[in-house]
């Protein structure tokens, strides 16, 4: 919200502040945090000037200019070029001379130009930052602006002063006008307050323009308009202009002035805070409708778009349709239609200033992507009670600046709603804020916020029930811990005492906690760098990561609200957003990335279709009752999932490196489940988004699969713009979790030395060496301590359609140190077993 603090001058005493960065240091101090601080842009002399002389000149480009002599109240006239038309001689106007600096670090100097010397500059609104007014100069009688040659102009246009661009919170949305800011000034202040929405206003009559409420559909059961005030002005003179003074501050405020009426309704949204719609009566078939919007309705709004309706936009017509009916004449609180746009020829108009549904509001807004002034107020919450004064207010400076008359019939549908009361312990505020508060000073605080608290009696000695009537611009005070945040605030943050709180006592980290924490320690170690990706996806993502129509990964849970209309679902993968991190880091010039992420996921099915139970805040369910809440809400386990790309080592002073392949991939998740205690089984597989030939799947020891691990399909990584041969691995860490530590504590640890055997074995090329691996471990007996691949080969030395794999095995005795005999005979047994179970032949 930018803040002229000339216009905020008008409703409060801004003189007790000499330094604005004070005044916004200040403002700070009460949620109003400075965004921007706009100061004078313009330097140096910029003065007043009459026109002496203003002699044509046609050049040889075909241009022609003025050589205009100019009164700047120095003793000599200055010369000055200047290539516009629209003054003469006599017309007083704004000249930079050299030195000056104009907006945009636009410095002024003498210099030759169309055969003359011209000391300074002729200036229009834009050239000063005034309007985009470029092609005609500023006469200042046409601006309402009088002055002397020499006159500082500086001081004349406003240029000296100082605008706040202050951040409004979502929750404050009677803070987006000078009144809101203003009210909050005088309470940070201690000064009176006047409220300019304090003006007499004309009551209802019955032949006042037609208005019908008739929202069928109301969302959350609140009515999508439950006030609308219509006031008409007719005799509006089409050729008054916006003053001088309106423009100004509409600019301050960062508006674009357009047109006298568009910019009093303008104005008066950013005095008041209340939205206001000006519609060409004369375009008008009575009476005017607010409804649901029905499926198929189009409309072309002010800004030459045709939008497609939704039936819970809310939106006002009116009977100009003909045989179709009702005619769409704007999106409710957002956006007119084009149709009925007032222009130059407008002589009456109908002033509607009513109150909208937030929500209604701020979803046909994000709908549309129409993120305009007046819905960014709406769905922020506008005062219900304000809309009959706006609409005066802006009635009111019509006919003063526009020559209108205002009617004296006036319309009112609806009604506002009764204030909110609320009942608050007195002692409550010192309570909670750790400040002594007495009962009359959370009384007068409560007041400066513009609330009104009565008191109820008490018995001796307990504190009296503060009966609290909310004022109703704030409709964000609903409980009574939000008064004790208003009382906080109004009685300034300073007070509240510093006190370290002590941590208290607790168990630490669960053990699927500190699960989570070992293996984020083993990645990171393992030199991969842990990012947080949105959980946000769509199916144009399965698409591109291959999924099988029929793939359960696909069915993917809908956001009521997403962020983007691009990514309105929740992420059934880790690794369908984790490679936009490796895309992004890869498109900036990082050619080898590892990184991986930890977080959860959502499937796509729910346990049950029965809504889950809600609670009042600050209940504690039980835990029958928060088992309903989850069985309500699709499953999401924790997984855990990285990708590598480019190398997996390095290139340096020991040679090239080494490229990541599938192997990689495969063995971090070993390492995962080692460092839990488990053995995992691996598996050829082919599943997407994964290499078919260069894929594992890995099991746990009850059978189910948790995970992949490999390199993703070239045309994986052709689609998402992946370096190729990227590897990756996904895994469900919560079912990892879930098995057994099988490792064993209570036995002794040997200290004997190890014996290890290697044997090639030649198998089946179809034949998995996990469970080759099995038959060796269970015919070897207790004494074999560990099992590993060394090597594989396919090649002319083993018979076609066959592999040989070779393993290295360590033998190790709890009771005796192992001889070479021992270990041998049982590298012997392992061996036969596998030959019987399957065929296979030691290599020599």
């Amino acid at each position: 919200m930018r803040v002229p603090l000339e216009w905020l001058s008008d409703h409060i005493d801004l003189s007790v502040v000499d330094d604005p960065h004070a005044l916004a240091a200040e403002l700070a101090g009460i949620g109003l945090e400075e965004e921007e601080y706009i100061g004078p842009s313009v330097t140096g002399p910029l003065v007043v000037g009459r026109v002496l002389t203003a002699d044509p000149e046609e050049h040889s480009n075909g241009k022609t200019v003025n050589w205009c002599t100019v009164d700047v109240g120095r003793p000599e006239p200055q010369g000055i070029v200047c290539g516009a038309h629209n003054f003469g001689p006599g017309d007083l106007i704004v000249a930079a001379l050299p030195g000056a600096v104009l907006p945009g670090d636009f410095a002024i100097a003498a210099r030759t130009t169309y055969g003359h010397v011209s000391d300074g500059m002729i200036c229009s609104s834009r050239e000063l930052g005034l309007g985009d007014d470029h092609d005609g100069i500023m006469v200042l009688a046409e601006l309402g602006l009088d002055g002397a040659p020499g006159d500082d102009a500086i001081a004349l246009l406003g240029l000296d002063r100082v605008t706040l661009d202050v951040n409004v919170t979502p929750d404050r949305g009677y803070q987006l006008s000078m009144r809101g800011i203003a009210r909050e000034y005088a309470m940070l202040k201690d000064q009176p307050f006047t409220d300019p929405a304090d003006i007499p206003t004309d009551p209802p009559t019955d032949a006042g323009f037609p208005v019908v409420l008739a929202d069928s559909a109301p969302i959350h059961g609140e009515p999508g308009c439950s006030r609308f005030t219509a006031l008409t002005v007719t005799g509006i003179d089409p050729t008054a202009r916006t003053p001088f003074w309106m423009a100004r501050r509409l600019l301050e405020a960062g508006m674009r002035p357009i047109s006298l009426t568009v910019d009093i309704t303008n104005y008066v949204m950013l005095e008041l805070g209340q939205p206001l719609h000006a519609y060409d009566a004369q375009k008008l078939a009575p009476p005017l409708t607010v409804r649901r919007a029905a499926a198929g309705e189009t409309l072309v709004t002010l800004d030459d778009a045709e939008r497609t309706l939704d039936p819970e936009d809310l939106l006002i017509t009116d009977a100009g349709g003909g045989a179709a009916g009702s005619r769409i004449i704007g999106l409710a609180g957002i956006m007119g239609s084009a149709e009925l746009e007032v222009t130059d020829a407008t002589r009456e108009v109908v002033l509607e200033a009513a109150h909208f549904d937030p929500v209604s509001i701020a979803r046909t807004a994000r709908r549309h992507k129409v993120p305009s002034e007046a819905a960014k107020r709406f769905e922020r919450g506008v005062d219900p009670a304000l809309g009959p004064a706006a609409a005066r207010r802006a009635a009111d400076l019509l006919v003063e600046l526009a020559g209108g008359v205002l009617s004296a019939d006036a319309t009112q549908a609806g009604r506002a709603p009764e204030p909110r009361v609320i009942e608050l312990a007195a002692d409550l505020p010192s309570a909670r804020v750790g400040v002594d508060y007495t009962v009359d000073e959370v009384v007068e605080l409560l007041a400066a916020i513009g609330a009104v608290a009565e008191r109820s009696t008490a018995a001796a000695g307990e504190a009296p029930v503060l009966r609290v009537t909310v004022p109703t611009w704030r409709s964000d005070l609903t409980r009574a811990v939000d008064l004790v945040e208003e009382v906080a605030r109004a009685g300034g943050y300073e007070r509240i005492p510093s006190v370290e709180p002590q941590a208290p006592g607790g168990a630490g980290l669960t053990t699927s906690q500190r699960a989570r924490r070992r293996v984020s320690n083993m990645l990171a170690a393992s030199g991969l760098t842990e990012v947080l990706t949105y959980p946000f996806t769509s199916q144009a993502r399965a698409d591109e990561l291959l999924y099988p129509e029929d793939d359960e990964r696909r069915t993917l849970v809908k956001l009521a609200n997403p962020l983007g209309e691009d990514r309105p679902l929740m992420r059934s993968t880790l690794l369908s957003t984790l490679v936009d991190a490796v895309v992004r880091n890869t498109g900036r010039g990082f050619k080898d990335v590892a990184v991986f992420e930890a977080g959860l996921v959502t499937h796509g099915g729910r346990p049950t279709d029965e809504p889950g139970p809600r609670f009042a805040p600050g209940y504690h369910p039980t835990a029958l009752e928060l088992n309903r809440v989850r069985g309500s809400v699709p499953a999401q386990p924790h997984h855990i999932a990285g990708v590598i790309a480019g190398h997996a080592v390095l290139p340096g002073v020991l040679g090239g490196g080494r490229r990541a392949d599938a192997h990689d991939a495969i063995d971090l998740v070993h390492r995962i489940a080692a460092v839990n205690g488990q053995t995992v089984r691996a598996e050829a597989d082919a599943r997407a988004p994964w290499h078919p030939g260069r894929c594992a799947r890995f099991t746990l020891a009850d059978g189910s699969v948790f995970g992949w691990a490999g390199e993703l399909h070239p045309k994986v990584c052709e689609n998402l713009g992946l370096p190729v041969r990227t590897a990756a691995f996904e895994i469900d860490l919560d079912a990892l979790l879930a098995q057994p530590d099988e490792r064993d504590w209570t036995g002794a640890l040997s200290t004997y030395p190890v014996s290890r055997q290697d044997v090639a074995l030649v198998v089946d090329e179809a034949l998995p060496a996990a469970e080759l691996m099995d038959t060796l471990r269970s015919a070897a007996g207790e004494e074999l301590e560990s099992l590993e691949v060394f090597d594989v080969y396919t090649g002319d030395q083993v018979p076609a359609g066959a592999k040989s794999l070779a393993l290295r095995m360590t033998f190790r005795a709890t009771d005796r140190t192992l001889t070479a005999d021992e270990a041998s005979r049982l590298r012997e047994a392992a061996t036969t077993a596998a030959a019987t179970k399957h065929s296979a032949e030691v290599r020599s």
